[in-house]
């Protein structure tokens, strides 16, 4: 195996551990009013300028539920979140004009309320952020 590839599995294995972790916990407060939410962790978004690959970003996702939704429910729908948002930023990246080490979360957070109810029905999802940005190259990233 090529050297870059032991450093990119590394990078991958280090990143899903870390997002692992931030995945683990589901509402943010102790208190019943909060709506559920579900974490989707370690999505690859990549940074295409130029029409080549410059950069990725690993993204966690929090989505927080609509009404009658749980995240036992909303589980089984994760997979096609991340297999949509890494189609959609391959088509129409989300990048930032000025910084190759993180992505736009405001597109990221608008495109997944438009995407969200054709993946799991409609009012599923109440609102969409991007919790946490892990870019893979943190240096000698320069635009051009």
């Amino acid at each position: 195996m090529r050297r870059r590839d032991l450093f990119a599995l590394g990078t991958l294995a280090v990143a899903a551990t870390a997002a692992g972790s931030a995945s683990a916990g589901g509402p943010t407060s102790s208190s019943g009013t909060v709506a559920p939410s579900l974490n989707i962790a370690g999505v690859g978004v990549p940074i295409i300028a130029g029409g080549r690959i410059r950069n990725y970003v690993f993204v966690t996702l929090r989505l927080t539920l609509g009404s009658g939704q749980t995240p036992e429910m909303m589980r089984a729908k994760e997979p096609y979140y991340r297999d949509a948002l890494v189609r959609q930023a391959h088509r129409t990246p989300f990048v930032l004009a000025d910084d190759w080490t993180r992505v736009d979360s405001e597109a990221i957070s608008a495109w997944l309320m438009r995407a969200a109810p054709s993946i799991s029905g409609a009012g599923s999802i109440a609102s969409a952020e991007v919790a946490l940005q892990t870019p893979r190259r943190r240096t000698g990233v320069r635009p051009v």
